[in-house]
């Protein structure tokens, strides 16, 4: 239920904020966000002997450092010139939950792939630690592609990239400015600014919406002012029986061995959750404007068909032009698809990256 817009005490702001949003439109949803506890073939973590794994790091255009891992087939022909692809983690996570997965399926069929810490995350430069900037965020794909692209064993003309969940919207973003992102995946996205303007099923109010954005400025005054960083959003640390079907979803990936993972430095209780403070700047984030203009490269949109964020998929493939796809998952939730190996459809991204980074 929709929390009563007459009672919106400070501890309500605090658990609307973020990718708690989502619980808003729970209620309507539940029959698509059942949890699963280490559901079958969860498999985050996979490692490959045919793949070869290289810390990197690389500057942005504004001289901060990002951090990656780059994944090479270990048959790599070093002298030849090889397509490559970028890959970007659920917002609030980090590379290592999903992305590392995903670039060492990639590298498996021949790619060179690459995952990275979006900026403000895991091991990648910028302060406040959890900070949300959807503009640092897209300029980490640009980064990537500038690092890659200058490598001697990457053929720059053939570089794409893969957004999981927030990473979608974000690699969209930098897409539509960034013309050497050749063709364009997201898998289970989530649209970071419609998510924290509307919430699921448009479920927020703008008198919500409003509250939210002043109670982050009044935390502006207290942290400009030496008080303490307060968290937003992200993953519930245990569950109730009030926990919502989302939540549990979410919780049964990050809070579980199946997914769980503190950077090094980091802290168990702040990971997934952005600073309350920085967490509007999503609110004047519209990466689906314009995405018509990314075309003629290929977009391919991947999603479960049981899917909570599943209208951000459907969303961008129809704003988006041709070239362009949209594949449900049968039996696929959200979360399915940041692990699941035996529901990702892997086959799927590997043609379409054949196809359209072809030399």
């Amino acid at each position: 239920m929709r929390p009563d817009e007459t009672n919106f005490d400070r501890r309500t702001l605090l658990q609307l904020t973020g990718a708690s949003l989502a619980v808003l439109g729970a209620a309507s949803l539940s029959s698509h966000a059942k949890a699963q506890p280490m559901p079958d073939h969860a498999d985050n973590f996979y490692k490959s002997d045919r793949v070869t794994v290289r810390k990197v790091t690389f500057k942005t255009q504004y001289q901060t450092t990002v951090a990656g891992n780059l994944f090479l087939p270990k048959d790599l022909d070093q002298g030849a010139k090889t397509a490559a692809i970028v890959v970007g983690h659920p917002m609030g996570a980090v590379k290592e939950q999903s992305a590392n997965l995903y670039a060492t399926k990639m590298a498996e069929q021949g790619f060179v792939a690459m995952s990275l810490d979006l900026p403000f995350w895991g091991e990648s430069e910028g302060l406040p630690r959890n900070a949300v900037s959807p503009d640092f965020y897209a300029e980490a794909f640009s980064a990537a592609v500038d690092f890659l692209g200058t490598r001697p064993f990457v053929d720059r003309e053939r570089i794409g990239a893969i957004g999981v969940c927030g990473s979608g919207s974000f690699v969209i973003s930098a897409a539509k400015i960034d013309p050497r992102m050749k063709a364009i995946a997201t898998v289970s996205m989530y649209d970071m600014g419609a998510a924290n303007r509307d919430a699921l099923n448009h479920s927020l109010t703008l008198t919500q919406r409003k509250e939210i954005i002043a109670a982050a400025a009044q935390q502006r005054y207290a942290e400009f002012e030496g008080g303490k960083t307060e968290y937003t959003g992200g993953t519930t640390h245990s569950l109730t029986a009030d926990t919502d079907p989302i939540q549990r979803e979410f919780y049964d990936f990050y809070r579980t061995p199946r997914g769980e993972f503190t950077p090094v430095g980091g802290s168990p209780q702040t990971t997934t959750h952005p600073t309350l403070s920085s967490n509007v700047k999503f609110m004047n984030f519209y990466p689906f404007d314009d995405i018509d203009t990314i075309s003629p490269r290929p977009m391919l949109f991947i999603s479960g068909d049981q899917a909570h964020s599943r209208e951000f998929s459907a969303e961008a493939y129809r704003r988006a032009a041709e070239p362009k796809e949209l594949v449900w998952v049968p039996g696929a939730g959200h979360v399915d698809l940041y692990d699941r190996v035996d529901l990702i459809p892997f086959d799927k991204l590997t043609g379409f990256f054949r196809r359209h980074l072809a030399a």
